[in-house]
């Protein structure tokens, strides 16, 4: 029944997540990284607890085993995603909403070596040729694209933009195994349920952390995200179903072949970039970027 599934989930998410990135990149300029990256998890926690409801109203079978292993890896996989979230809104006016979300897709090739080393995930050998040519695509992609920069930053900063890319990538490369492995200790037997149910609880981590860290360190930030509430509700209604459409393919199926139908969000990313940034590509770039689409569709069958 869910042998397809993690991939349509996949798709969807990217999509959406594609969307909750150009809006939290139009947040940024009121209340910086970290406060674009709370109104990620802040906003998107009432959606994210309203399918959770769902999920359990409609799952009577289900049993939520709220072990160590669990809340260890939620809590992990939650500290990881703020990071990378923050680092990509940095990457995004260093080097172009474009170039960073492609540069945020090194967490592939890092999502399949942290599977194999810390959690002992196993991939076939399609599967790993499909990285391999991911990987190869990312890396043209990203050196043809190493002057562009976000019209509105503050200047061509691409050094420090692709560091900042790069570790958005480690993040969510560890983020995405952790949180594989936190919704198969919830409940085993029924993962679309857990995964649905994880999202909350990671979200509700992730407000509580991050806003209380705010609240004492920078309370004006906090006063930022609440008076732009109108489109932060948007950010987070589509980081809610980004989110939700991530756990349940990662419940589904191994953390590195679901990055990899994630990468469709780079070109969806180019377009976005385009329409909304000024940003252009290079024929080549699209090049690239369909050697990554051929990558894609070799992990997903491998």
């Amino acid at each position: 029944m869910f042998s397809l599934f993690w991939v349509v989930a996949t798709l969807l998410s990217a999509g959406f997540q594609v969307a909750r990135n150009g809006l939290q990149r139009s947040l940024m300029s009121d209340s910086g990284p970290w406060g674009a990256t709370l109104v990620r998890f802040l906003f998107g926690l009432p959606f994210s607890l309203a399918l959770a409801v769902s999920a359990i109203v409609s799952t009577p079978s289900a049993h939520l085993n709220l072990s160590t292993t669990f809340w260890a890896t939620a809590a992990l996989g939650a500290g990881a995603q703020i990071l990378a979230t923050a680092s990509l809104l940095v990457a995004m006016r260093r080097a172009g909403f474009t170039v960073a979300t492609a540069l945020q897709q090194s967490s592939l090739p890092l999502a399949a070596i942290l599977g194999l080393t810390v959690f002992h995930d196993r991939l076939g050998p399609v599967a790993w040729v499909g990285v391999a040519v991911c990987t190869i695509g990312l890396a043209t992609l990203t050196l043809l694209g190493r002057g562009q920069t976000d019209p509105i930053s503050s200047g061509p900063q691409p050094l420090s933009g692709a560091a900042f890319g790069l570790l958005s990538g480690l993040a969510f490369g560890f983020s995405l195994n952790a949180f594989r492995h936190a919704g198969r200790a919830l409940e085993p037997s029924h993962p679309v349920f857990a995964a649905v149910v994880t999202v909350s609880v990671v979200q509700f981590l992730q407000t509580l952390t991050l806003g209380g860290a705010l609240l004492a360190v920078k309370p004006a930030v906090i006063s930022a995200v609440l008076r732009s509430w109108r489109p932060s509700l948007g950010a987070g209604l589509c980081g809610a179903l980004a989110s939700t459409g991530w756990f349940v393919a990662l419940a589904l199926a191994p953390a590195a072949p679901v990055r990899a139908v994630g990468v469709i969000e780079a070109p969806m990313a180019a377009l976005a970039g385009r329409r909304l940034f000024k940003e252009r590509l290079a024929p080549l770039q699209w090049l690239a970027g369909a050697g990554i689409a051929f990558g894609v569709v070799l992990t997903a069958l491998g």
